[in-house]
């Protein structure tokens, strides 16, 4: 919304951290250009917090053979928002309102750069596995994670 602007380019990562996704503003052009990109927003007493896409065409997703899953991308959280806990908050409840809009998904598909260690514990933490399957991305190796919904 127009409102959101604002927040949208004033959104903060740390090089460190920007390295290994895309800024908010990055994952809503990607949108436009492909109806299948779905942007959401992480909103925490009315602020923009963090973000991340879902990505829903059973064709696309090169990471599994399972049709019925939905790619996680680019989720980030503003770096003045961290360390609070809202990402681990966020990606609990993300399998629920995928049931609830994606009823035909049964699998949550990430990944993840091998070096970006603080990502890989909190998927952990959040219930994604590592079956060990690795992709060859642009900038290394990434590490495939899944998180069954049931």
């Amino acid at each position: 919304m127009e409102k959101d602007i604002a927040a949208l380019n004033d959104y903060c990562l740390p090089m460190e951290q920007a390295i290994y996704t895309s800024l908010p503003l990055k994952v809503i052009e990607d949108f436009r250009r492909d109806k299948h990109n779905l942007p959401m927003m992480i909103v925490f007493n009315a602020d923009l917090v963090g973000c991340f896409a879902l990505y829903t065409d059973k064709a696309g997703n090169q990471y599994t053979h399972n049709e019925n899953a939905i790619l996680l991308k680019s989720f980030s959280l503003d770096s003045r928002h961290q360390k609070m806990g809202l990402a681990f908050k966020a990606l609990k409840v993300l399998p629920d309102m995928i049931k609830r809009n994606h009823p035909d998904k049964n699998e949550i598909i990430l990944t993840v750069h091998h070096t970006n260690i603080p990502a890989i514990n909190l998927y952990k933490k959040a219930g994604f596995v590592d079956k060990g399957y690795r992709f060859k991305g642009k900038d290394g190796e990434e590490l495939v994670f899944h998180l069954a919904l049931g």
